[in-house]
């Protein structure tokens, strides 16, 4: 299935790969996404739209085995307080639906912050804007594509 996601990516010339798999709607988290791919949780990542202020919005990109620190997500982002945008937002703020947000052909360009991990890999792996559908591509790929700004985003380990 061509995504909007993956035409944009063809306008700028850049290589991937998609994969799609079985959706259950029940279970969308990342590890999930992982597991059905066959990749490895932290080279998954997952897109979370944050709200940052009155009507102000950014997207988080983070491994998908990892939990995202709104307060390292507010320092990125030179703000006071970040927060989950309501599920109710998420869909108008940015077209896409739980489990298939994406920040290629988001209705609008909200800034970008992705975990500073993505550039440890060769290859992530990030939601095709639609559910059941990922993109496989190389970080600087998606930095490049994307504008985001690489920061530590993630709660470290509890353990």
């Amino acid at each position: 299935m061509k995504t909007n996601a993956a035409r944009i990516l063809d306008g700028l010339g850049i290589a991937y790969t998609l994969h799609e798999y079985e959706v259950d709607p029940e279970d969308l988290r990342a590890t999930t996404v992982a597991a059905k791919i066959g990749m490895p949780a932290e080279q998954v990542f997952k897109t979370l739209l944050c709200a940052v202020g009155s009507g102000d919005y950014v997207f988080a990109v983070v491994p998908g085995d990892a939990e995202l620190d709104f307060k390292k997500l507010a320092r990125a982002a030179g703000v006071r307080k970040a927060e989950m945008a309501a599920l109710k937002d998420v869909q108008p703020l940015t077209g896409y639906i739980r489990g298939g947000v994406t920040i290629f052909g988001a209705k609008k360009a909200y800034p970008a912050f992705a975990d500073e991990t993505i550039e440890l890999f060769d290859a992530i792996s990030v939601s095709a804007g639609h559910r059941g559908v990922q993109i496989l591509l190389a970080p600087a790929d998606y930095l490049r594509a994307t504008g985001a700004a690489v920061a530590d985003l993630t709660k470290a380990d509890s353990a």
